[in-house]
């Protein structure tokens, strides 16, 4: 029986792999689900402004979400697909009735914290079992959300 999958890596490297990315998957539903919440209930002076900004932003996680289920498909494992699964492994908590803009955003930094500590686990993971096409789509999502981090953390004006 060969040690590797239909696309030449390491089985058993990728079941590791298939699994991280699982709980990243979960991590982005939540996210996404918490982002569409305050996208529809944030109010106040900053409520045009947020409003479109949420949206951009769940829009973008929902291709994520798709990605990444991709992605675990490519590596011959199944994503998660109900609910249940999914609070049963996210690490972003579910947040509710949320209408304040600063504390949205604030909600967003911490979903960020999150997902990029998971994606780097998962560049490391990808590294190492000579994953490109998981240590891409990684690196990528890397880079983008450093830079949205920065610029949700200018709106606070904290230092990320």
């Amino acid at each position: 029986m060969s040690k590797t999958n239909q696309i030449g890596l390491d089985k058993q490297k990728s079941k590791s792999l298939a699994d991280n990315l699982n709980s990243l998957l979960a991590d982005y539903m939540m996210f996404y689900q918490n982002t569409r919440g305050l996208h529809w209930n944030i109010k106040g002076e900053k409520f045009f402004e947020l409003h479109l900004k949420f949206e951009e932003l769940y829009t973008n996680l929902l291709t994520k979400v798709d990605e990444v289920a991709e992605r675990i498909l490519t590596l011959g494992a199944t994503p998660l697909h109900t609910f249940d699964d999914y609070k049963s492994v996210t690490k972003i908590k579910s947040v509710k009735n949320v209408s304040d803009g600063k504390e949205g955003v604030q909600i967003i930094l911490e979903a960020f914290e999150t997902i990029i500590v998971s994606q780097r686990k998962l560049l490391k993971l990808s590294a190492d079992a000579n994953d490109e096409g998981t240590n891409a789509l990684m690196s990528d999502y890397i880079r983008e959300q450093e830079k949205l981090v920065w610029m949700y953390s200018s709106y606070l004006n904290k230092a990320s």
